[in-house]
């Protein structure tokens, strides 16, 4: 018989913790007179007990019922408890002897309990104990075992429910994150500033450059459609991130010519690994609006990755004053990359910001996986 992998009671709980006495009482409350009724019924059926002395054998079964049941109530627990984790191949010898342990001690304490009643006479103690423990170690390891292996079965049930019902609720966490990542990026792109000064660049480019003036209406399209639907799944391939971000770094050349200086030496060999939509773009654009557009003399980026002992880590890296990471809300992008991390890797994914040599490099590490 499996048992469970964390402690379980004889009483049972649910999801709020219970007052182990509370617990006890409940389970002393039905158990005890349900095992009464169940054994008068089966000294009933097989002839034992006549009606004119139905009373006084229901009372004899409840005094047994309750002698036994409720040490084997309180030893269960102990057991599940005790022992459940630290020796799970042998909690069941543990119950067996409980059991028997209890079922000996409910007959020999009954015996005592009716003779200080007078119920039974003195002379026959020994002829009651041999005649009642036999069928009452039966009961008591049918019953007893029967409860605990339903209990065993129904916390794992409500374990496996918690488990699916915490996944659940982090992939709709993790699905609305990424909404607001793609709702922020997209939002940015609507902004009225980005979108006068990227349409003002592209008016400017229009009798000098047509070829370039149309190249970046072409990516202006390919980054709010990226935006709008990342394919709308929780990873995509670092190619395609790629392409967005140098997108976005090429409208933001039209706008700030050599102010914005950039290289993206990334090897193509990566391009296959799997990356959160919009989370490098995310460090770029950080880099710009709080670098570039902040400075006369704009900003040098540079973008990295590399994968080793089986993680990928992207930097961006610029030459900006830096910024702490404990001084972002949830709210900003980055506070939103963060969170996404989490969900997606847990303690695996990281963001990471610091400063090197007179850089700020804002750096994200995660498992590789194409």
């Amino acid at each position: 018989m499996n048992r469970s992998s964390t402690p379980q009671n004889l009483a049972g709980s649910d999801s709020k913790p219970q007052n182990p006495l509370a617990e006890f009482l409940v389970s002393t409350l039905w158990m005890v007179p349900g095992v009464a009724i169940l054994v008068f019924v089966i000294y009933l059926s097989l002839g034992s007990v006549h009606l004119s002395n139905a009373g006084r054998h229901f009372f004899s079964a409840l005094i047994y019922s309750a002698l036994i049941g409720m040490p084997s109530i309180i030893l269960l627990n102990w057991i599940g408890f005790r022992f459940t984790r630290s020796h799970p191949r042998l909690i069941l010898v543990f119950e067996v002897l409980a059991l028997a342990f209890t079922a000996t001690f409910g007959c020999f304490a009954a015996g005592v309990l009716f003779q200080v009643a007078k119920i039974l006479p003195p002379n026959e103690f020994w002829v009651e104990f041999r005649a009642s423990y036999p069928f009452a170690l039966v009961i008591a390891l049918a019953v007893g075992l029967g409860i605990t292996s339903f209990e065993t079965m129904r916390h794992k049930l409500q374990d496996a429910t918690i488990q699916l019902r915490t996944r659940q609720m982090e992939q709709e966490r993790a699905n609305k994150l990424l909404a607001e990542a793609r709702l922020s990026s997209l939002e940015s792109r609507l902004h009225p500033h980005f979108l006068f000064n990227t349409l003002n660049s592209i008016a400017a480019l229009i009798p000098s450059d047509p070829a370039r003036a149309e190249a970046t209406v072409g990516k202006l399209a390919s980054l709010l459609r990226f935006s709008l639907n990342a394919q709308h799944a929780s990873l995509v391939t670092l190619e395609q991130e790629l392409k967005i971000v140098r997108d976005y770094l090429e409208i933001e050349s039209t706008r700030f010519g050599p102010r914005l200086r950039y290289e993206i030496p990334i090897p193509p060999a990566l391009g296959a690994l799997k990356v959160p939509p919009l989370a490098l773009q995310s460090l770029v654009e950080n880099s710009v609006k709080h670098v570039a557009a902040q400075r006369s003399q704009g900003a040098s980026i540079w973008i990295k990755g590399t994968q080793e002992n089986g993680r990928l880590q992207l930097e961006v890296i610029d030459d900006g004053p830096g910024f702490s990471l404990a001084e972002i809300s949830p709210e900003h992008g980055l506070g939103n990359l963060s969170a996404r991390l989490q969900l997606l890797f847990d303690d695996a994914g990281r963001l990471d910001v610091t400063r090197e040599n007179g850089k700020t490099i804002a750096r994200i590490s995660f498992p590789a996986g194409a």
